[in-house]
């Protein structure tokens, strides 16, 4: 199995989970501070992946990955720290405490 059909669970659920989302306040603020926090952490993922991957703690066999690589960084770990950006954001809104006025802003 490739790493690339390993994400596609993961992305799946992140744009079900995002969509579902949309009804709740905020929705666009939301989106922009994801899209910032995703470029945030692929910024982050390339330095650290590369840096884990010269130092050869972790490695990727080839066939493994779609080829592209971002340094010694294939593509695909990027998708999970993009996940992670929009997914957390979603998924706290959805959750009872997450609609509370703290959520949003208020106290």
């Amino acid at each position: 199995m490739t790493y690339a059909l390993i994400i596609i669970p993961f992305a799946l659920f992140t744009l079900v989970v995002t969509l579902l989302s949309a009804t709740q306040p905020g929705m666009k603020q939301r989106m922009l501070a994801s899209t910032i926090s995703a470029a945030v952490l692929v910024i982050l993922t390339a330095i650290f992946d590369n840096v884990i991957i010269s130092a050869g703690l972790v490695a990727y066999p080839e066939g493994t990955s779609s080829g592209i690589r971002i340094g010694l960084a294939p593509i695909e770990d990027f998708s999970y720290a993009i996940c992670a950006a929009y997914l957390v954001p979603a998924v706290y809104v959805l959750l009872p405490q997450g609609r509370t006025g703290v959520a949003r802003g208020q106290r």
